[in-house]
């Protein structure tokens, strides 16, 4: 499964509209925001602050989480904006860390699928 551009927020405003829906979850890793965005798409959204660490360790850290939402994309209802903040203590984890903070806290927010088996 391809992350595609159109997958991603990318301008300020989407950003901001995310955090003004006031919607958020957080663990010692990340947090999330999440705002229905009335598609048939999921857009992620990545922020992380200058305080964790250089410029090649904040974009390993947005990597490792995009790829976590890549590999899970298929486990999401539709109709998402979803804003991951890192936090330092993810630095130096590797993706399952990432992997199981965002299924765990998209979980809370009631954006993952329910399988009847």
């Amino acid at each position: 499964m391809k992350f595609k551009d159109f997958e991603s927020l990318r301008k300020n405003d989407d950003f901001q509209r995310v955090y003004k829906g006031r919607k958020s979850k957080a663990d010692a890793f990340l947090v999330v925001y999440v705002l229905d965005n009335l598609s048939d798409t999921n857009r992620l959204g990545i922020s992380v602050s200058k305080k964790v660490g250089n410029s090649v360790v904040r974009h390993r850290l947005t990597r490792i989480v995009r790829e976590a939402f890549r590999l899970n994309a298929h486990d999401f209802k539709k109709g998402y904006d979803i804003v991951a903040v890192i936090r330092e203590p993810l630095k130096g984890k590797g993706i399952d860390t990432a992997q199981k903070s965002l299924m765990k806290l998209l979980g809370k927010h009631d954006v993952l699928r329910k399988y009847h088996l």
